[in-house]
């Protein structure tokens, strides 16, 4: 019999592959489906969605339903959605723009829209199994969620070597356009491995609920979450979280367009690097892997303050080594560190982040809690964020022969100004009690 461990890193393992198939190279086939213009918009829906949907989803696992099948019942949605989207650009053709942009966007929305809410369920999940059987949330937690990025990296790596052509299946690091980093295969991929989640997520062991006790109406919406807000040091967490937020799928939503779009230029048209952006653009989560079995010293040393400060700074390097450097040597070992400093970007941040929320909130609200910072970063934060990157890249940038180019460097330079700021505000306002989570 699977240890408890093995099976919950095995769950995190196929829930981070599920979003690794498509987020951070769907830019290229919108570009390719007529929807270029659109890319920030549909990184900001994941955003827009998970300003409710993960606290809804959230209150229904504290009193409904136990998180594990809820997390499994989501994902047969977003699979049979994402499955959708597939279909329409299959119906459309390789290479061509989509007939029917509205229903894509529409079966994207809701797809989006049942998956975001299974990130926090999955931590919920994962955080009551640990704690029903014994085991540490802080020092066990981590290596389980690794396990999650390295189906990122592997779904990552997949679609961008892989290649259907003319019947025909297939590996490749050289150019070709049928790669699924480039077409409507990359939903496919996301899909199947929804639906093969929502099976594995009914043999995990129960959640029980609490027992249902008379409550307000408040709580029995699962509003009693909201109420961290009153303590300083949870709303100004909160608060910053949103802003540092912002900064999430930036890299998500145009690292990927502004490496290809390389290829547009003859003395970089041929470097690996312009032709296999997404496997380049894996080294992120593959540092992001490593950065994962960080956390539990850094949190025990040095608390939530230091660790959230050093996210915040290493976006401001994230950015700035994307604005300094170019595919060919020496320029690209600038994208190889920008990729490497976001494991400390985004770990310090999201996953010790949901850390400190379980560890501050009782029992009752747990799982609304971590919907509310859900909410907060992949919601508010983001969306705010993906669409004022948005406005800023289609400012300096345009669509000219399939490629996304134009003052690429201004634009990194911008976002890393803002995650400086953010540093530095967080820096002199944010001060936690003294103790260590």
């Amino acid at each position: 019999m699977m240890s408890l461990k093995f099976r919950l890193s095995l769950m995190n393992f196929l829930e981070f592959g599920v979003w690794g198939a498509y987020l951070t190279c769907m830019g290229n086939y919108l570009g390719v489906a007529g929807l270029g213009d659109k890319i920030s918009w549909f990184y900001a829906i994941q955003g827009i969605v998970s300003i409710f949907m993960p606290t809804l989803m959230g209150i229904v696992a504290d009193k409904y339903i136990q998180p594990q099948r809820l997390l499994g019942i989501c994902h047969l949605l977003a699979g049979g959605f994402m499955l959708g989207c597939w279909w329409l650009g299959l119906q459309a053709g390789f290479g061509q723009e989509l007939t029917e942009k509205s229903l894509f966007v529409t079966l994207y929305t809701l797809s989006v829209a049942f998956y975001m809410p299974t990130i926090a369920l999955g931590n919920t999940t994962a955080f009551t199994i640990l704690k029903d059987n014994g085991f540490d949330t802080v020092r066990d937690f981590p290596p389980i969620r690794v396990l999650g990025t390295v189906g990122f990296i592997i779904t990552m790596w997949f679609v961008n070597c892989a290649v259907w052509d003319d019947g025909s299946f297939s590996f490749t690091l050289a150019d070709n356009a049928h790669k699924f980093q480039y077409t409507y295969m990359q939903f496919f991929v996301s899909g199947i491995l929804s639906l093969v989640l929502f099976v594995y997520c009914f043999t995990l062991p129960e959640c029980r609920l609490g027992e249902k006790k008379n409550v307000s109406l408040a709580e029995s919406l699962g509003l009693n979450a909201f109420k961290l807000f009153k303590r300083r040091q949870m709303a100004l967490f909160f608060i910053f979280s949103s802003l540092l937020g912002m900064c999430l799928q930036v890299t998500n939503g145009f690292a990927g367009p502004f490496i290809t779009s390389f290829k547009g230029t003859p003395e970089f048209a041929d470097t690996f690097a312009a032709n296999n952006a997404t496997l380049l653009t894996s080294v992120s989560q593959i540092s992001e892997a490593l950065c994962i079995l960080m956390i539990p010293f850094f949190l025990k040393r040095y608390g939530i303050k230091i660790v959230m400060l050093m996210s915040m700074f290493a976006w401001v390097f994230r950015f700035g080594f994307f604005g300094v450097g170019s595919p060919a040597m020496p320029g690209v070992l600038l994208f190889v560190l920008s990729c490497i400093v976001y494991g400390v970007a985004f770990d310090f941040f999201n996953v010790s982040g949901g850390i400190f929320v379980d560890q501050e909130c009782e029992p009752s609200i747990k799982a609304s809690a971590q919907g509310l910072f859900m909410m907060m970063t992949n919601g508010v934060g983001a969306t705010v964020g993906t669409l004022a990157a948005g406005e800023v890249v289609n400012h300096y940038c345009t669509w000219e022969g399939g490629f996304l180019v134009g003052d690429w460097t201004s634009c990194w330079f911008i976002f890393a100004a803002f995650a400086l700021a953010v540093g530095v505000a967080f820096a002199l306002v944010f001060h936690p009690e003294k103790k260590t989570v």
